[in-house]
């Protein structure tokens, strides 16, 4: 009898399904996602997870942001910020090339390097957009905005044309610096980009 009912647990937790493993996002971006002058624990990346959580989505969403990091940055830590395998990325890099002028040529170049590694290694990607300060100049402005619709449409990701969108040049919900969001800024980015995250995991 004893031996029967060990078998009988045995074949219980043998028919019971797994736990799912929490689903792993990578986050690899600028200042703007690793949280420049943020308290700790409002910073994107912290938001989003709990925003995640909060729609009953398991999610680990890991910060690899680099304050002041461009495009040719993100690139060349890819594969040290792929060593965990995760299951999709956030996208969020260019925006310091713009402050810095660097050629829109070689920013598409190097997001165009970073999405042709992450396609082959089946990532799902989110690509967040930015848009280019007035004041550089029409020529520049055509050319770095039309960067991201232009990858949007080359590669099968989800595509949030202005990671800024609803928070830019508003005082309110930026810190003294006005390009940078403070803990009310991010909490809207969060909101106004969850859906997508949302098709991210989904995919």
């Amino acid at each position: 009898m004893r031996g029967f009912k060990s078998l009988l647990i045995m074949l219980l937790l043998l028919a019971a399904p797994a736990m799912a493993a929490p689903v792993k996002i990578l986050a690899l971006g600028t200042s703007l996602t690793q949280g420049y002058g943020l308290p700790p624990g409002t910073e994107f990346t912290v938001q989003l997870q709990a925003a995640l959580k909060q729609a009953g989505i398991d999610a680990v969403v890991t910060n690899a942001g680099v304050s002041g990091d461009t495009s040719a940055g993100g690139l060349a830590r890819l594969d040290w910020s792929l060593a965990d395998h995760p299951d999709a990325v956030i996208l969020e890099l260019g925006s310091n090339d713009m402050l810095r002028g660097v050629s829109p040529a070689e920013t598409e170049k190097n997001l165009r390097a970073i999405l042709d590694r992450l396609k082959a290694a089946h990532v799902k990607v989110l690509l967040t957009g930015m848009h280019a300060q007035r004041n550089l100049g029409a020529d520049y402005v055509k050319q770095f905005d039309g960067i991201y619709p232009r990858l949007a449409h080359d590669y099968p990701v989800l595509f949030y044309p202005f990671i800024l969108d609803g928070v830019a040049l508003n005082p309110k919900l930026n810190q003294a610096d006005g390009m940078h969001p403070n803990p009310a800024g991010v909490k809207i980015i969060v909101a106004r980009i969850l859906p997508m995250v949302k098709k991210l995991v989904g995919r």
